[in-house]
């Protein structure tokens, strides 16, 4: 089998697994959304794998059952080293997506905790060297302690707002309180990570689903759909509905027909011939909409406290740098101002360490954190800002869907103000230009006649959509459906 089928013949194999009392090439469609040609394909590969029990019925369609569970006729080691390689694949996505998160997080609090701790010294050297001016020995020590007590409680300070923080405060339970429950925080690497990636497209498999969905509604309506219907649950404008449908007719073996009345329809005869009898029946449209992508899963409190360490990493990098630039190794007495006081303390302590402490304070204080505090801002600004994009033709996509679908429903008394919705994925920025959008949509299918109600208010009527719509009630009851049964089984491979 090739490497590109491998995810589809796995979404073939889950189908069975979930439907063991057997199942046709329809029912394995229905589950997988995949076209019907290429489930024959992979239904005929997963039966001679997993040694497939076939019931042949009245009407010739092919029943398989995998009643010996699903345990591979192929054992030998090139197999065995085949699925240790795919392991070992999934076992290295996940460990670099781990070690990637853990590094976001490393960068953020790590240089941020540096930097603190890089002030809390610069504070208690500028005590200690002021106590050494003094000329009295108690004062001194006094004022030393002093100094270091102020420090202590500053550092204190900070530990508290962090520790208090909406990023920590599930680890301690005395913040809630004897007798409260405390809630299971989210691990802080992911948390880091969502703030700036998001946490993935609530969409991703969307195309499944909707294929899934358009399915069982054609399943459910004697195996017919038309054109308007199409649109009803797809939201797809008129021009690309028509390219849509066909191409749901290539993958799924539909046939456009036509009706005594002249009106297209669409017939999906092979959807039918399937085993599981779930209950297809749809109530009106219950078309499935996209959900809205949300910035990120956490609290907006925990994303301001991401904000706000970022933003004092970039301030504490920006200063190493234009430090470091400037002053260079140059620290002495004369050339130190309360400016770069810090940066010169900073140059001591590791003096006490390397030779030349510049490319430390140039590179690994100023460069690297300035730069990696203004990704960790530009990233989840950029993707905001798309997701305002994105989230509104989300928006008028549901609205398309929904508006389509009223229409169909009642299509001689249509205004714009019914066409409207209060369900937020279904809310686009301008809802009376949308709503005008999809009737001028579906005017382009059907023009309506257009009149005004009692109150002056425009009404339109799509009488021609009422006759389509009539037409296709018509023909769906005129259908025997005989032959979508399997009728009795007349050959088992198990006996």
């Amino acid at each position: 089998m090739q490497k590109k089928d491998k995810a589809a013949y796995g979404k073939v194999i889950t189908a069975f697994r979930r439907q063991q009392r057997g199942a046709t090439i329809a029912d394995i469609t229905a589950r997988t959304a995949l076209p019907l040609e290429q489930v024959r394909e992979l239904v005929a590969a997963a039966a001679d794998e997993y040694r497939a029990r076939l019931e042949v019925t009245e009407s010739g369609e092919i029943l398989y059952s995998f009643p010996q569970g699903f345990v591979s006729k192929y054992r030998g080691f090139r197999r065995r080293v085949g699925r240790a390689w795919e392991k070992l694949q999934k076992g290295l996505k996940i460990a670099g997506t781990l070690i990637f998160k853990v590094w976001i997080m490393v960068m953020l609090i790590g240089y941020f905790a540096l930097f603190m701790l890089i002030a809390l010294a610069t504070l208690v050297v500028s005590v200690a060297a002021g106590s050494s001016n003094s000329s009295n020995r108690s004062s001194r020590r006094d004022n030393g302690m002093g100094g270091l007590f102020l420090a202590t409680h500053i550092f204190d300070l900070i530990i508290r707002i962090w520790f208090y923080s909406e990023l920590t405060k599930s680890l301690d339970g005395a913040y809630y309180g004897k007798g409260r429950a405390k809630p299971k925080g989210r691990p802080l690497h992911k948390a880091i990570f969502s703030f700036v990636f998001g946490d993935g497209d609530p969409n991703g498999d969307w195309s499944t689903r909707e294929k899934q969905s358009l399915i069982a509604y054609i399943q459910a309506h004697q195996g017919v759909i038309s054109l308007p219907e199409f649109m009803a649950l797809t939201g797809l404008p008129p021009d690309k509905a028509d390219q849509g449908i066909l191409g749901c007719c290539a993958e799924f073996g539909g046939l456009p027909e036509a009706t005594e009345e002249g009106t297209v329809v669409y017939r999906f005869d092979p959807l039918l011939l399937r085993a599981d009898r779930q209950d297809r029946s749809f109530p009106g449209f219950s078309a499935i909409i996209r959900r809205l992508k949300p910035f990120s899963s956490n609290p907006k409190k925990m994303n301001v406290w991401f904000a706000v360490i970022n933003g004092v990493n970039l301030v504490f990098g920006g200063y190493f740098f234009f430090n470091a630039l400037n002053m260079g190794a140059q620290v002495s007495n004369a050339t130190v101002s309360l400016a770069t006081y810090l940066y010169a303390v900073a140059y001591t302590l590791l003096r006490g360490f390397m030779a030349d402490p510049l490319p430390v304070l140039t590179i690994g204080l100023g460069i690297v954190p300035l730069i990696f505090s203004v990704l960790f801002w530009l990233v989840p600004g950029l993707r905001f800002l798309r997701l305002k994009k994105d989230n509104e033709e989300v928006k008028l996509e549901n609205l398309r869907k929904l508006g389509y679908g009223r229409i169909w429903d009642a299509p001689l008394t249509v205004t714009a103000g019914s066409l409207g919705s209060d369900i937020p994925e279904c809310r686009p920025g301008n809802m009376a230009a949308a709503a005008d959008r999809i009737i001028r949509d579906l005017g382009a299918y059907a023009v309506p006649e257009v009149g005004m109600d009692d109150r002056g208010g425009t009404v339109y009527a799509f009488t021609e959509l009422a006759r389509e719509k009539a037409a296709l009630e018509k023909y769906r009851a005129s259908l025997n459906r005989r032959a979508a049964s399997l009728g009795k089984t007349v050959f088992d491979s198990g006996g």
